[in-house]
């Protein structure tokens, strides 16, 4: 059983608990006329009982799950024959176990079903049975303890709007915390890692260092793969397809945002915003295609039509691409911006006699041009970030060069070939990722907290 059933039972309960507290509420007072003799209003009552009701059966059906399968496979384990597990590492009695797990739930087995293997899956099948009936009485058993508990608690005097907005504000503090304590653990994974690599490589090295090869010797007779870890061609080719995104973003995105909050009809704007943003809802693979058989092809063939050497994947292929994809974002931010100056601004300049175009220039772009800032940051660390076009149109080569026309890299591609496949992470190779992803977050930070920064610095002086 999943923990749907459960999930549904307790709501269920949720449901009726808030009924059942609301009458409570109501009658300890003598009816509806005399309501107002109660601290809070009879909903919160209500409120009180359903969260006495759910929050103890949802924590309960949480630790369930989360420690369920465990529990079982170690009472099964326990139950195994000794000549099934003697002599076996901990790899091979794991692989044993998937095979009882598989058969028990009609999944396919690796291995040949013996009777004790049958046995087991049985014997885990009966566990698992029992398992969810006991969650089933256990919830029940809690939402009724709870229920009764609340029950109790019914009086005119009792504070419940205090104790449920109390309760609310926890629940809140809680998953806010939750997810403060998921970054965390994030920027601390790949800082520890990190200091691994700079362990094994020179900082100076790395960001310094022209030459990337991340490439090491498995064995002491091998040679040509000493390995190089410099990172300024992985930033180059990073900066570079950003740059070329950024020029082709920038201009179409703010043009279309001017066009489409201070020119455009009504009707025009109703259906042609929804349409560019489409392009945001594309999956990056989509570009990626588009960048890779199409684009690449036509800058390759136009190119070599005028005599120039372009390469089959280039940066200019990929920012072009990325471009596209970064437009909805700079025309959603600038539109919003635009949208945001106010109407007095806009009149006082046309009672001066200033046409539209010169109060856009003079007025309203001034005005803007903090959160415009704000918002091309922001594209640009969606650039930086960008993966899956760059791999399939910019290559692999880690080369230092200015030219957009050749074959380049950028630090998100180089993270996701670091880590594919099996990787031994006691080795330099896989470590860089880590370096590159530590790298590459403290700079798309930054970039963050600058437009934040400009944003609220220079947003309240048009309010």
């Amino acid at each position: 059983m999943t923990a749907i059933l459960p999930l549904l039972l307790i709501l269920a309960a949720m449901a009726a608990a808030y009924h059942v507290g609301r009458k409570r509420a109501i009658r300890v007072v003598g009816g509806i006329d005399r309501i107002n003799r109660l601290h809070s209003l009879p909903a919160y009552y209500g409120y009180y009982a359903a969260l006495w009701v759910g929050l103890p059966a949802l924590v309960l059906l949480l630790l369930w799950t989360g420690l369920q399968d465990q529990i079982i496979t170690q009472l099964m384990v326990a139950e195994l024959p000794p000549a099934m597990t003697e002599d076996l590492s901990a790899g091979r009695i794991g692989l044993i176990v998937n095979d009882i797990k598989n058969l028990a739930t009609g999944n396919i087995t690796s291995g040949e079903i013996t009777p004790a293997v049958q046995a087991a899956a049985d014997h885990y099948q009966r566990l698992s049975t029992i398992a969810d009936a006991a969650l089933g009485v256990l919830v029940i058993a809690v939402g009724l303890a709870g229920l009764s508990f609340a029950w109790r608690r019914v009086s005119p005097a009792f504070r419940a709007r205090n104790r449920v907005e109390s309760t609310v504000m926890v629940i809140l503090i809680l998953f806010s915390s939750i997810a403060i304590v998921t970054t965390l653990g994030i920027v601390l994974s790949v800082l520890f890692e990190s200091i691994r690599f700079f362990q094994k490589v020179p900082w100076t090295e790395f960001f310094f260092g022209t030459q990337w090869s991340p490439q090491i010797a498995l064995r002491a007779d091998q040679v040509g793969a000493t390995g190089a870890f410099g990172a300024i061609p992985l930033f180059t080719g990073t900066l570079l397809i950003s740059f070329v995104a950024m020029i082709v973003a920038v201009p179409i995105g703010l043009l279309s945002a001017l066009y489409l909050s201070e020119y455009a009809p009504r009707r025009v704007r109703a259906w042609a915003k929804p349409v560019l943003e489409v392009l945001a809802g594309i999956p990056t693979v989509v570009y990626g295609f588009f960048a890779a058989l199409t684009v690449a092809p036509f800058i390759r063939e136009l190119g070599e039509s005028v005599g120039l050497d372009v390469a089959s994947e280039s940066a200019l292929a990929a920012g072009l691409v990325m471009g596209i994809m970064i437009i909805p974002f700079v025309s959603s931010l600038s539109e919003d911006v635009i949208n945001a100056v106010p109407q007095s601004m806009r009149d006082g300049s046309y009672a001066l006699g200033a046409t539209q175009s010169e109060t856009i220039r003079r007025v309203i772009f001034p005005a803007a041009l903090p959160g415009i800032v704000g918002g091309v940051l922001l594209a640009v660390s969606r650039a930086i970030g960008e993966t899956m076009i760059v791999v399939m149109a910019a290559g692999l080569a880690a080369n230092l060069t200015a030219n957009p026309l050749d074959s380049v890299t950028t630090v998100t591609v180089q993270i996701v070939t670091l880590l594919t496949g099996d990787q031994e992470f006691d080795s330099a190779k896989t470590l860089a990722a880590f370096a590159l992803g530590l790298t590459l977050f403290v700079v798309t930070l930054a970039l963050n907290v600058i437009a934040l920064h400009i944003v609220r610095k220079y947003r309240e002086q048009y309010e």
